[in-house]
């Protein structure tokens, strides 16, 4: 299984992530996208990284 993460300091709170995957990505309080799941139903979680327009997604 892939190891999801999000470097905090790149990510702008565009919202991408969650709105293309809701299993695995979520927005905090802050605005910043959070992980909460490892896969994304239907899609490829590196395609759905490869999306994010500031590259703060890693997958591992």
């Amino acid at each position: 299984m892939a190891t999801v993460t999000i470097d905090r300091e790149l990510c702008t709170g565009c919202g991408l992530c969650a709105s293309v995957c809701p299993e695995a990505f979520e927005m905090a309080d802050d605005n910043i996208a959070v992980v909460k799941g490892e896969s994304c139903e239907g899609q490829d979680i590196k395609e759905v990284s490869s999306q994010c327009p500031v590259e703060a997604i890693k997958v591992a």
